[in-house]
């Protein structure tokens, strides 16, 4: 008697992984297209970053989505990645990314903070142990974007939406009133992020560094001056890294 109504209830569970597999699907393409190559792709990208979402949706990987797909994903998406708006009746509606471009992008809605009152009280980047080698040694790097992204506190905290992965490894803690000192940039995107272009080489160099973090598998200190537990860490993880690509 009760099996059709456990088949039904099969059914949605079994719908809804659909539903949210197609939805990282559209984030993702959302992400690429907004951030990176809008022009490649022939879309017209307004200063602001904004693009026309009639014209984006005739691109080839966009043809299973709709209007309302990417509606919902804008409002579900937890790190606020993509903002809406009206637009012109010529254009129809209007999307872009809030930050994370390698396109310039000159007039992106970003707020300047000037003064060390105007910063964060924690300014943190999160990172990999497989990168911490060269963080120590380098500094951090825009790597092809335009701004570094720092988040205002460690995932899980209150307010902290956006700016680091949930699965880092590492987070690195920034002077920003001395890096600021030293006239390094510093914006508020419309999504909380904190973005710096760094120096002139697209660097926020060790200098700018009070400390470092362990995230898993516990927390703990990490030092900076780059002693053997570190590069043994490091090491480990990209062992385990090559043997799953082995198994695989």
């Amino acid at each position: 008697m009760n099996a059709p109504g456990r088949r039904r209830q099969e059914g949605r569970r079994a719908h809804r992984p659909r539903e949210q597999d197609r939805d990282v699907q559209l984030s993702k393409a959302l992400s690429y297209v907004l951030r990176h190559g809008a022009l490649k792709l022939g879309l017209p990208m307004g200063a602001d970053g904004f693009v026309p979402l009639q014209a984006l949706l005739q691109l080839p990987q966009f043809h299973s989505f709709s209007v309302e797909d990417v509606q919902r994903v804008v409002e579900s998406n937890e790190k606020q990645r993509f903002a809406l708006q009206p637009g012109e009746p010529s254009t129809g509606p209007l999307i872009r990314a809030n930050q994370g471009h390698s396109l310039q992008v000159p007039e992106l809605e970003l707020i300047a903070l000037e003064t060390p009152q105007a910063l964060p009280l924690m300014l943190v980047h999160g990172t990999f142990w497989k990168h911490w080698p060269s963080i120590l040694l380098k500094g951090l790097s825009c790597q092809g974007r335009t701004y570094i992204h720092l988040a205002s506190g460690l995932p899980g905290d209150p307010g902290v939406i956006s700016g680091m992965r949930p699965n880092c490894e590492v987070a690195v803690y920034i002077d920003g009133p001395l890096a600021l000192a030293d006239g390094i940039p510093f914006f508020r995107s419309a999504n909380g992020v904190i973005l710096t272009p760094g120096n002139a080489e697209g660097f926020l160099l060790p200098k700018y560094f009070k400390e470092a973090l362990q995230l898993r598998p516990s927390r703990k200190p990490i030092s900076l001056a780059g002693d053997k537990e570190t590069e043994h860490q490091s090491g480990l993880n990209s062992s385990r890294g090559g043997r799953r690509k082995t198994q695989q």
